[in-house]
């Protein structure tokens, strides 16, 4: 009973039909697909470079750099903060396309 009620919960999730050798149609349960969380995380990062590409182009150079280096003298957080704040060469182009779209 116990296999037949694990199989059971797995297939409830979502399966797939296959025939056999034999011409049996036998029900497999579907693989989940990791896609979405790698695609969220793709998402997250995305939207982290356009912020920082905006914010660089707002602010402009040096005050982006003087925020980046007032979060670097704090605690562990800032620090980690301003790890990822730093104006990396794809925050600099964002920031240049914000400008010449701007004007």
């Amino acid at each position: 009973m116990r296999r037949i009620n694990r199989r059971h919960s797995k297939l409830s999730q979502g399966y797939v039909t296959a025939v056999t050798s034999d011409g049996l149609v036998v029900a497999k349960p579907q693989r989940r697909a990791r896609r979405g969380m790698l695609r969220g995380l793709a998402m997250v990062v995305v939207v982290m470079m356009l912020f920082k590409g905006a914010l660089h182009a707002q602010l402009g150079a040096q005050s982006y750099q003087d925020r980046i280096d007032a979060l670097a003298a704090g605690n562990a957080m800032e620090q980690a903060g301003a790890y990822f704040m730093v104006a990396d060469p794809i925050t600099l182009w964002i920031s240049k396309t914000v400008v010449s779209l701007v004007r």
